[in-house]
């Protein structure tokens, strides 16, 4: 009897509306165990890594895991796992929320998608059973609107995962949202809407069995009451946000496309200073002790009777949503593009919620388009680094695909492709991907985990920056020795994304694999071991390698646009990656890798 799992994955074809239950062997669970790391092996199988992502043939994959439905803090999330529009390579995406309880409760551990539906449609899953009912309601809807309509027609029992009007477009970067929260980066979207599929919604009551239920009790008890201990005190008090001043203070703050690593108007910014100005609420996401949402109110305009704003603007407070503060969405909409204004970040953010966008790789390639256009190399004369009123504007027209949003739309490294002009050299992306808040000159072991990403820059699959900021390593002059260090965070990254826990848990833990080792064993029955723990991870690591070796990756693809490269900041000379340096670090971390 398996414990944790129902044993297999519901496959959908929603061109015939057609579903089989495919068996999981418990080999293939325990060594990929759900997450990111089973999507990768599911992808693999069902021939993801050749298929156009936006093809009918390609597969969408949302992946639950054995701690899906537990007591243990911080367990309610899935993974949606493709082949990235965006990028041509690896993709998966985390979110949390009660759409992985009650996934994983229609009986099965994976949900794939393959096919296309004959017209928009809203896929519903109750109890494992399939249909398509039409979207004709919700299409064109933000995602909050769609999944408030569709729970009225169907029932509040279901849970909803859906696109906005941007995966409606095929924006190239368009997020899967459920709940307020975001399956973010690198397309998924896009992909769900290339199925005309505007929602998946989820209804079933199969739960699972523990082996060892008084122990998983127990560990959870521990779990949760460290859960509110020092290591997460930042996120329960401000948010991840709070990272903003840190890095600013640092040099590591991306300015104005990356030309700088200071901003400024930094604090105005701030979680700090925006909590002075607007009311904030906290927020926890399901199955969560730590609370780190942090949720302003914003201010509306309205008529000219009201108290004028400092920018002569008459507002009053908008009561009924407010927005989710977040760093990597206050730096991309705020520092890249070199706009102080607290208010515009926080409805820039807002506005990519409703379209269903992702927020870092919005602003990454407003903040390219806007350096475009100050060399010169885009004659789009309002879109100028500073003004919050223009990202807003661009952000609409990315959502309708119109004017200069066309070409925005496709991301930065399309968008320089197009252009031409040597613009590649300053486009902010890694394999296409847009590069989140961390300046890779002045953390020189982050600059490494962005290279050589799977699924491009990224900062959540590996947190080489937290080697950057201790006493292991230099951060402006990276080592061979800074290697290992990269390795093992994204090692630890790869187990937390496939168990599934929040990257927040991370510093409650003394010995990581050894303690999940524990719980998963407690879930399972399985005696499983750290070193176990650490060859899966690797094995993780290693299969969403080979899909991108199938999607045709080649070793020129694992550097740092030309910018990064032997240009030191301009705010810290000290703070220099020459080319050479970043290839010996690539290099070796391959030899490390056994590739």
């Amino acid at each position: 009897m398996l414990f944790g799992y129902h044993g297999n994955y519901l496959r959908i074809d929603v061109t015939s509306g057609r579903a089989e239950r495919v068996p999981l062997p418990e080999a293939v669970l325990r060594q990929y165990i759900g997450g990111s790391g089973l999507g990768a092996r599911l992808l693999l199988d069902e021939g993801g890594a050749v298929a156009d992502p936006l093809s009918p043939e390609a597969p969408l994959i949302f992946v639950f895991s054995p701690l899906v439905g537990s007591p243990l803090t911080t367990s309610a999330k899935f993974a949606v796992v493709s082949r990235s529009p965006l990028t041509q390579r690896f993709n998966d995406s985390l979110a949390s929320s009660g759409f992985a309880m009650a996934g994983k409760r229609c009986g099965c551990d994976a949900i794939v998608i393959v096919g296309r539906a004959r017209s928009w449609s809203v896929l519903i899953v109750d109890e494992g059973e399939i249909r398509l009912e039409p979207a004709d309601e919700v299409l064109g809807a933000p995602c909050h609107v769609a999944e408030e309509k569709l729970r009225a027609r169907l029932g509040a029992d279901y849970r909803i995962a859906s696109i906005g009007p941007a995966g409606e477009r095929a924006i190239l970067y368009a997020t899967i949202s459920h709940d307020g929260r975001h399956a973010g980066r690198g397309g998924s979207g896009a992909v769900l809407g290339s199925k005309n599929i505007k929602a998946i919604a989820v209804r079933g009551t199969q739960r699972c069995e523990w082996a060892q239920p008084q122990a998983l009790t127990e560990l959870s008890r521990d779990l949760s009451k460290r859960s509110f201990g020092p290591a997460t005190a930042k996120y329960r008090e401000l948010g991840t946000a709070t990272n903003l001043l840190t890095f600013n203070r640092f040099g590591a703050l991306p300015t104005r496309n990356f030309q700088s690593g200071t901003f400024e108007e930094a604090v105005t910014l701030s979680p700090e200073q925006l909590s002075v100005e607007h009311k904030r609420t906290r927020a926890s996401c399901v199955a969560c002790t730590i609370g780190c949402e942090h949720i302003y109110a914003l201010a509306e305009p309205v008529s000219s009777t009201s108290e004028p704003g400092q920018d002569g603007t008459s507002r009053k407070r908008d009561r009924k949503r407010g927005v989710r503060l977040e760093y990597e969405s206050m730096f991309a909409l705020g520092s890249l593009c070199g706009v102080g204004d607290g208010e515009a970040v926080l409805r820039a953010s807002q506005r990519c919620d409703e379209l269903g966008i992702d927020t870092i790789s919005t602003g990454g390639t407003i903040a390219f388009a806007m350096e475009c256009v100050e060399r010169g190399l885009l004659d789009e004369p309002w879109l100028a680094f500073g003004s919050g009123e223009a990202v807003l504007r661009a952000i609409d027209l990315i959502g309708r695909r119109e004017g200069v949003g066309q070409l925005l739309a496709e991301g930065s490294r399309r968008a320089a492709q197009m252009i031409g002009q040597g613009s590649i050299a300053f486009a902010p992306q890694v394999k296409g991907l847009e590069i989140p808040g961390y300046e890779p000159r002045a953390l020189q072991t982050m600059a490494l985990g962005f290279a050589v990403g799977a699924r491009g820059a990224d900062h959540n699959r590996s947190g080489a920056y937290e080697v950057d900021f201790s006493n292991k390593v230099d951060r402006r002059h990276a080592t061979l020795d800074s290697v290992r260090h990269a390795i093992d965070t994204e090692d630890r990254a790869a187990l937390m994304d496939s168990l599934i826990l929040c990257k927040f848990l991370r510093g409650v833990f003394s010995d990581f694999n050894a303690e999940t080792a524990e719980m998963l064993r407690a879930v399972t029955g399985w005696d499983v071991t750290a070193d176990e723990l650490h060859d899966t991870a690797r094995r993780i690591v290693a299969t969403k390698r080979q899909v991108n070796l199938l999607a045709g990756w080649t070793p020129e693809e694992d550097t740092l646009p030309e910018r990064f490269l032997d240009v030191p900041l301009p705010n810290d000379p000290a703070a220099s990656l020459t080319r050479e340096r970043l290839q010996e670090l690539v290099s070796e971390y391959h030899r490390q890798r056994g590739w």
